[in-house]
């Protein structure tokens, strides 16, 4: 996966320690609202929505049209928040360690051919809102906030948290 260059120079100072990240993920469905966009990693190959890390100064929403059109060269509208979570802590094959709270959106496709625009994914392709393929569950959570006709955001949160351990 591509790392922004801020990252990048963060690491220079903090080697492999955890790293507090925002993302944005982008929920995208098409006019009908029967089908959702994914994307398939090129780095583990699991199919996700769009998902991108936030540039410094950056709004989240920002991100996720900015993802979409980098990832996917789709333009989308940002409708609305659809949940806010924080990931668990991910260590990468470096050994760089990072957790992310991430800002979902649900979203709408404007316009555009998807296609994998650049290394970070090697498919992307619609599928039906009801016949999703294999994903991880924190994922489809996203997914299922972002799917749902919800006035409120979601707030994801985990085990831990939730019981104020």
């Amino acid at each position: 996966m591509s790392v922004p260059d801020f990252v990048l120079e963060l690491r220079r100072h903090v080697g492999t320690a955890p790293l507090w990240l925002a993302g944005a993920t982008a929920v995208i469905r098409d006019a009908d609202r029967a089908n959702v966009l994914l994307v398939r990693r090129a780095d583990n190959g699991w199919w996700t929505p769009v998902t991108g890390i936030v540039d410094p100064g950056e709004h989240p929403a920002e991100t996720a049209m900015r993802e979409s059109w980098e990832e996917a060269a789709v333009r989308i509208r940002v409708d609305r928040v659809a949940s806010i979570g924080v990931s668990r802590m991910v260590t990468y094959g470096n050994g760089d360690r990072a957790q992310y709270l991430d800002h979902t959106f649900a979203c709408t496709y404007l316009g555009g051919e998807p296609h994998p625009a650049d290394g970070e994914n090697t498919d992307v392709r619609w599928f039906a809102v009801d016949d999703l393929p294999e994903m991880r569950p924190h994922m489809l959570a996203r997914i299922e906030a972002g799917l749902a006709d919800e006035d409120r955001a979601r707030m994801e949160l985990t085990p831990e948290s939730a019981t104020g351990e």
